[in-house]
């Protein structure tokens, strides 16, 4: 068996959000097919783990620049006397 199949800091950074999602595709369609050994499902699920937390992370920074913005438009709105009352 090789080192890196154990190793839990062997972990792959995806290219980007899009590209982990269609990975984590890729591995629900291996596991939901019913052929992957014992050994495969676990590494699986390990890469699949990885690829949910790589993804949350990404979607709590855009999120968190999505609020910066928003900020920034209410800020600019105030300073303009363009906020509305409704």
């Amino acid at each position: 068996m090789a080192e890196s199949e154990l190793d839990p800091s062997a972990t792959v950074t995806p290219d980007s959000y899009e590209s982990a999602v269609e990975r984590l595709e890729q591995i629900i369609d291996r596991l939901d097919s019913g052929q992957a050994g014992l050994r495969e499902t676990l590494e699986l699920c390990r890469e699949g783990r990885d690829l949910v937390t790589y993804c949350a992370g990404e979607l709590d920074e855009v999120g968190e620049s999505l609020k910066e913005l928003r900020l920034d438009e209410l800020a600019a709105k105030l300073d303009q006397g363009q906020l509305d009352t409704d």
